[in-house]
C-alpha cells in the first residue's frame, strides 16, 4: 500500500480518540495486518463514566462488530430485552408500547461504557497511548501531519483519522464547522441499585426505555443499564446558559430541584422522583449538532468519523452506529485500495452519502418531540427495516467482491 505522495508500502496511521469509533477503526485494520496507533486523553478505557446504553443496529452497529470478529463478545454483553419502549404523556398515560420478540436481535442494548471496554480489550496491547491529549494536527505537505500533544511530545503522521468527537481536534483539517446548540438541553441524573432502592422508577421503566412528553418543549427520558442502573435525562426547549438565567448553580442539587419542580410543575407524580431522587447529582448536558449534511474537499492524508464527521442529535439512535460502520469501512478501504488517497476517496464518499440524511432526520425528529411530542416510530416496522438493510448491504459488498475479482 503507499500514499498518493511516497513509495512507502507500511503508511504511519495515527487514530485520535479511543472511544467506539477509534477503536473500531483499529481493530479492523489489525485484523487486515495493518499497524496502528491510537492516542487518548483519558488514562484508560475506564478512567471516566462511560455512559448510558446503546442499542446497535443490524444494518450499521452490528456489521461494524461482524468486520472486527466481534459478535460473540457483543452478544455475550447485549441485552435484547432492553430494546422495550414506552411513551407516556406528561400525566402518565400511555401513548404506545413495544417489546421486542424473543428472537429479535434488531437493535440490543449494551452500555456505552462495556462497549469501549470490549473493543479496548481486542486491539493489539500497546495499541493505545493513554494520557496523550491531542492539542493540534498541523499538514506538513504530501499528506502528512504532525500531532502535537498537552504533554509537548509530537509525532507525524501518513494518515490521521479524526476519532475525537464533537469538539474534534482533527476537523478542522477538512472543514471549518462547528457544533451548534440545538435549542434543547438535557440533565442527566442516575439511580442505583433501582431495584431495592428505586423500585418505583425500576416498574415504570421496566427493563428498556421510558419516554415522557408533555408536547410544549419538556420530555423526561429514562433507560435501562446495567447491573442495577438506570440514566434518566430530563429534557428542556431552553436556552443554552439557562441555568445562569435561572440563577441555579449546577452543583447544587436542591435548587436544581427547585427549578425542575417549577418547570414540570402539573406531571403526574410517579414521574417527578426523575426529577427529585437522583443519586449522584445532575449532569448538564446540552445537545450540539454540526451542520447537516456535511461534507469537505478531499485532503490527502486524513479523514473523519464519528462524531467528529457528522454530529446530530440523538433522535434516531444513528449517532454510534454510524461511528462503528465508519470506522470499519475506513479500516476495510485502507485494506484494500491500492493507495491511501483511494481509500479515503472511496471511503467518504460512501459515509457522506450515508450520513447526510440521518443527520437531517435526527435533528427533524429533535424538533418535532420538543415541539409537538410526535416523534413516535413504529419499533415493529423499524427493526424490520434493520434487517432487511443488513441483508441488502451484505449481499451489495458480496457482489462488489465478486465483480472486483
Amino acid at each position: 500500500m503507499k500514499t498518493t505522495t511516497t513509495t512507502k508500502t507500511t503508511p504511519r496511521i495515527a487514530v485520535v480518540g479511543a472511544g467506539p469509533a477509534g477503536l473500531m477503526c483499529a481493530r479492523v485494520l489489525q485484523r487486515h495486518g495493518i499497524d496502528v496507533t491510537v492516542y487518548d486523553a483519558d488514562a484508560s478505557a475506564d478512567a471516566r463514566d462511560g455512559g448510558g446504553t446503546l442499542d446497535l443496529h443490524a444494518d450499521s452497529g452490528q456489521i461494524a462488530l461482524e468486520d472486527a470478529g466481534l459478535m460473540d463478545a457483543f452478544t455475550a454483553l447485549a441485552r435484547p430485552e432492553g430494546q422495550a419502549k414506552l411513551r407516556l404523556d406528561q400525566h402518565g398515560a400511555v401513548l404506545a408500547s413495544f417489546v421486542p420478540g424473543p428472537d429479535d436481535d434488531a437493535a440490543p442494548e449494551i452500555d456505552r461504557g462495556q462497549l469501549r471496554a470490549m473493543l479496548a480489550a481486542h486491539v493489539a496491547p500497546g495499541t493505545v497511548r493513554w494520557g496523550h491529549k491531542v492539542l493540534a494536527a498541523e499538514p506538513l505537505g504530501e499528506g502528512v501531519h504532525r500531532l502535537a500533544f498537552a504533554d509537548g511530545g509530537h509525532t507525524e503522521a501518513d494518515l490521521v483519522v479524526g476519532a475525537d468527537g464533537a469538539w474534534s481536534r482533527v476537523r478542522p483539517l477538512v472543514s471549518d464547522a462547528v457544533p451548534r446548540y440545538s435549542g434543547v438541553s438535557l440533565l442527566e441524573v442516575r439511580f442505583d441499585d433501582v431495584e431495592r432502592r428505586h423500585p418505583g422508577i425500576a416498574r415504570l421503566v421496566g427493563d428498556g426505555h421510558v419516554f415522557a412528553n408533555n408536547g410544549d418543549g419538556q420530555a423526561i427520558i429514562a433507560q435501562r443499564n446495567s447491573s442495577g442502573h438506570i440514566r434518566a435525562y430530563i429534557g428542556m426547549r431552553t436556552a443554552h446558559d439557562w441555568h445562569t438565567a435561572a440563577g441555579v448553580a449546577l452543583d447544587d442539587g436542591a435548587a436544581v430541584r427547585d427549578f425542575l419542580l417549577a418547570e414540570f410543575g402539573g406531571w403526574d407524580a410517579r414521574l417527578l422522583p426523575f426529577l427529585t431522587d437522583a443519586d449522584h447529582g445532575y449532569v448538564n448536558r446540552p445537545l450540539y449538532a454540526l451542520p447537516a449534511p456535511l461534507v469537505w474537499e478531499r485532503t490527502p492524508g486524513v479523514t473523519l468519523v464519528g462524531d467528529a464527521a457528522h454530529l446530530m442529535s440523538p433522535f434516531g439512535g444513528n449517532g454510534a452506529n454510524l461511528a462503528l460502520l465508519d470506522a470499519a469501512e475506513l479500516a476495510r478501504a485502507v485494506a484494500e485500495e491500492p493507495t491511501l488517497d483511494a481509500a479515503l476517496t472511496r471511503y467518504e464518499e460512501v459515509m457522506f452519502a450515508r450520513s447526510g440524511p440521518l443527520a437531517v432526520g435526527a435533528g427533524q425528529g429533535l424538533e418535532r418531540f420538543f415541539t409537538t411530542g410526535s416523534h413516535a416510530p413504529d419499533h415493529a416496522a423499524e427493526h424490520r427495516q434493520y434487517k432487511e438493510a443488513a441483508a441488502a448491504y451484505r449481499r451489495d459488498r458480496g457482489a462488489s467482491v465478486t465483480e472486483a475479482a
